[in-house]
């Protein structure tokens, strides 16, 4: 990495009010957080998990620290140490929590993989990062035995793995540092390959630490994960932010509608962290909240997708429930923006519907925020540019990617290629909003889509002239994928080109994963490009306006 480039990246990380010997949180590393927590909550359950089966296992602080300290020994036997890479390709699972621990706890790093993930991006992902082992769990051992791996990895099964056959006190010194690389995230970019998003161990804490004050918890305070734990949004705003102010972490293998409730009731659960596209599925249930006592309940966190004024609006309405938005991305270690909880119902419901979009609220404490120009220049109240941000969140950079990073930190600023304004309070607080993306990434339910990728599998059927991937508004996943396509003929009748369709939506199912997939296909004479050759996604998104409301689900595909 250049001097340039590295300088760029430190100004990110500490510039403004936040210098790099201001450290914000007290510890050394995540492991003095863990022993904290065993010396003053020994007894105190710290993790509940459910499975999709409602089956439930709890672990008090005590417990879960043998078992992580245990797995942690497993590791330095089978020479896992300080900076190792160590991957996970599993469904959400206490066990996953404790090798995330047993990992940071040596110093080594863990890189979560979707199970999604189609077979050559998760090859990608193990390569690039140079994983020396992959935990997974039997029932997706099949998939892991197919990669073509250049370099070997040991795989270890969750289901079979004996914690008991290890020492429960470590056997090894602590040497891990704040500043140690603790979790690579993989995110989808504007171009075909995931980039690695490196966080440090001080990133995770000094975000959890910003989420606990954000939100008025502490160590009697429940927290609920219904998110996956491959991504950002379960690991920080659930488990390590609980882990940080020494409360319960409530962990469901998955979302379920009609237990989404009742489990908030019966581990009085303080505030969930959600997407959008979950708020649909509540409304679109016969759930409501009268059917339950939810009277240890705060709010939910709801951001990582586009939500809507009308989504908002609708869910506090229909279930009496408050949703605090936020913004962050897996750059900035998760949240870096929330709608405060001191301001009045009538604020709320100001900032969240007035202005065309619900507001995703002020810096937390760790971060600043701006509204910037394409040289760098900060503009002032109402002027749309990009958000960018700086301090104590912000990722040390992507691995091996020194091109992309010379660009996201050109100006001292993590660029975050979401389009945005802000507008002061009457306390000259910076309340900012998302108008769009300058980076044409698609964004389904959460998850990251890069459009090029789609392209490459569109543009190999033979009878398509040129085809691109568009991400278009849903009230399910925020956004959809659908394909805008000119063909090679012209004049085709209607019964062939529905033929056409199907064809296409069954090639780019046997190619991609049913997140990535078209899911509409519209024709057109014309694809808008710009001055340059790069296409104008944006400008054809209207197309699929029509698709707006439904949901799309998986169908087998026949031959």
């Amino acid at each position: 990495m250049n001097k340039t480039i590295h300088d760029n990246i430190l100004k990110a990380h500490y510039c403004g009010e936040l210098s790099a010997t201001d450290y914000l949180v007290p510890f050394k590393n995540i492991c003095e957080i863990v022993r904290r927590n065993v010396k003053e909550n020994q007894d105190k359950i710290y993790i509940t998990f459910y499975d999709e089966n409602s089956d439930k296992v709890s672990l008090t602080y005590r417990d879960f620290s043998q078992r992580a300290y245990q797995l942690a020994n497993f590791l330095i036997e089978n020479k896992i140490g300080h900076g190792d890479r160590i991957a996970t390709f599993s469904h959400n699972h206490f066990k996953t929590v404790i090798l995330y621990f047993a990992s940071w706890i040596i110093g080594a790093v863990v890189v979560p993989v979707n199970v999604s993930e189609d077979i050559h991006r998760v090859e990608y992902i193990l390569e690039n990062s140079g994983t020396k082992m992959i935990f997974t769990r039997e029932e997706y051992i099949t998939k892991i035995e197919k990669l073509n791996l250049k370099n070997k990895v040991q795989i270890i099964s969750f289901d079979k793995f004996a914690f008991d056959k290890y020492s429960d006190e470590l056997n090894t010194e602590i040497k891990s540092d704040k500043e140690d690389e603790c979790l690579i995230v993989y995110t989808s970019g504007t171009t075909g390959n995931p980039k690695g998003v490196v966080l440090t161990q001080y990133n995770l804490m000094s975000d959890a630490l910003s989420i606990s004050n954000s939100h008025n918890l502490s160590n009697d305070d429940a927290m609920m994960c219904v998110l996956p734990i491959h991504h950002v949004n379960g690991t920080v705003v659930t488990i390590m932010t609980t882990m940080y102010y020494g409360g319960r972490l409530i962990l469901n293998q998955k979302f379920q509608t009609d237990k989404f409730f009742k489990r908030i009731q019966d581990e009085k659960v303080k505030v969930v962290s959600v997407v959008p596209t979950l708020l649909q599925f509540l409304m679109h249930s016969e759930e409501n909240t009268e059917s339950y006592d939810l009277s240890n309940f705060s709010h939910l966190i709801c951001g990582a997708g586009p939500l809507t004024c009308e989504i908002a609006r609708n869910f506090e309405e229909k279930f009496g429930l408050k949703i605090v938005h936020g913004y962050g991305l897996s750059e900035t270690t998760c949240y870096s923006c929330f709608i405060p909880l001191d301001i009045s119902k009538e604020e709320h419901y100001k900032w969240q519907n007035e202005y065309g979009f619900p507001s995703i609220g002020i810096p937390v404490e760790c971060n600043e925020m701006e509204i910037q120009n394409e040289k760098g220049e900060t503009l002032p109240e109402n002027e749309k540019g990009e958000i960018v941000i700086r301090g104590h969140n912000v990722m040390k950079y992507y691995f091996n990617n020194d091109e992309v990073n010379e660009k996201t930190f050109e100006f001292g600023w993590f660029r975050s290629g979401d389009e945005g304004f802000f507008k002061y309070d009457s306390r000259g607080r910076k309340y900012f909003f998302i108008t769009g993306r300058i980076k044409e990434l698609i964004i389904r339910g959460a998850v990251n889509i890069s459009p090029l990728e789609l392209d490459e599998v569109i543009s190999k059927i033979d009878f398509i002239k040129s085809g691109i991937a568009v991400g278009f508004e849903n009230d399910w996943y925020g956004e959809e994928v659908g394909a805008l396509v000119m063909l090679k003929e012209d004049n085709i009748p209607d019964e062939q080109k529905e033929k056409y369709k199907t064809e296409i939506i069954r090639h780019c199912r046997e190619h991609l994963p049913f997140f990535k997939s078209p899911k509409v296909v519209v024709f057109s004479d014309s694809i808008p490009v710009t001055s340059t050759g790069k296409y104008q996604r944006n400008k054809v998104k209207d197309l699929f306006k029509e698709w707006k409301g439904e949901q799309f689900k998986e169908l087998k595909i026949t031959n």
